[in-house]
């Protein structure tokens, strides 16, 4: 579909870029010609994916372990980033945390878990990123139309069009990412950098199809509902990824673009369903959203 070196010069980085949907995009770009850095708190599995994609496509991908709610350890990564290599020209903000629950039977604790990632943490990347490339920009005395852009992509979801019952915080969070994305679009536009956001319906990954649809196959209930009927695959979504981070659209700025075969439209959110769960059913559900957290717990301490 793309050409083998289209984003050639280009790096990148990616937030959560070692399992899943980041995974996926980083490999992407990889294969296509730009340099990767992908973070997260799990080093282990970061360096694993490094060493599995550049032996199977070559280039470079440099990793980074840390937790994207620290301010100051965001701040000392892109600092590192920046003197380690070429600047970065894109980042992808996929990093992210959440679950089912009725939103009565949350926690301040369980609230900020989710909000901490994909709110503030989000936040904190896109600002350590962008300060550095106006700073460069000024510099070098401006950016004039016509000139090469960076990129921003953040990953929310449809929620943010109808609602996220069942996923409060997740929700609020992505909200205000695609907030943050309109916004910037506008103020930073005159210092050559365009963020726009993907909205995916569910591909199903581990991680989340285990926190979010505990106990089912994974897609099924979404196909189901689905105009389509089927979920998403991994290769619309790096399509998309891709499409948005290479130069030749660099007009497209502050949009939410959403690839979910038209589901949103026709739903009352993807958790809607929930309403008729029994206690039982929620508790079961709790039991096995702990078994994943705790397995992640684990490959983080490696």
């Amino acid at each position: 579909m793309f050409r083998k070196d289209l984003l050639a010069g280009k790096r990148i980085l990616v937030t959560g870029g070692g399992t899943g949907l980041g995974r996926a995009m980083a490999e992407k770009y990889l294969e296509l010609g730009a340099d990767i850095v992908i973070c997260g708190r799990r080093k282990g599995v970061l360096d694993e994916t490094a060493a599995e994609l550049v032996k199977a496509h070559g280039g470079r991908v440099d990793t980074f372990g840390v937790d994207i709610r620290d301010a100051a350890a965001v701040d000392a990564m892109v600092d590192d980033i920046f003197a380690g290599g070429p600047p970065l020209t894109g980042l992808v903000n996929n990093a992210a945390g959440n679950f089912i629950s009725p939103t009565e039977a949350l926690s301040q604790r369980a609230f900020d878990a989710i909000a901490n990632i994909v709110f503030h943490g989000s936040f904190y990347v896109t600002n350590a990123v962008g300060k550095r490339w106006i700073a460069a920009t000024k510099a070098a005395g401006g950016w004039q139309p016509g000139a090469p852009m960076k990129s921003v992509i953040s990953i929310i979801t449809t929620w943010v069009e109808n609602g996220g019952p069942f996923v409060v915080p997740s929700a609020m969070s992505k909200a205000g990412i695609a907030t943050m994305t309109r916004s910037l679009a506008l103020e930073w536009a005159r210092y050559g950098v365009r963020l726009n956001a993907i909205g995916p319906g569910e591909i199903p990954t581990e991680g989340m199809s285990n926190r979010l649809n505990p106990g089912e196959v994974p897609g099924s209930r979404s196909a189901k509902i689905n105009p389509q009927g089927r979920c998403g695959e991994m290769s619309e979504l790096q399509n998309l990824a891709t499409f948005l981070m290479a130069d030749g659209c660099d007009w497209l700025s502050g949009q939410l673009l959403h690839m979910d075969g038209a589901s949103y439209l026709g739903t009352g959110g993807n958790f809607y369903a929930m309403r008729e769960w029994t206690d039982e059913q929620w508790a079961e559900a709790r039991a096995r959203i702990e078994a994943q957290n705790a397995k992640d717990r684990a490959q983080r301490t490696n």
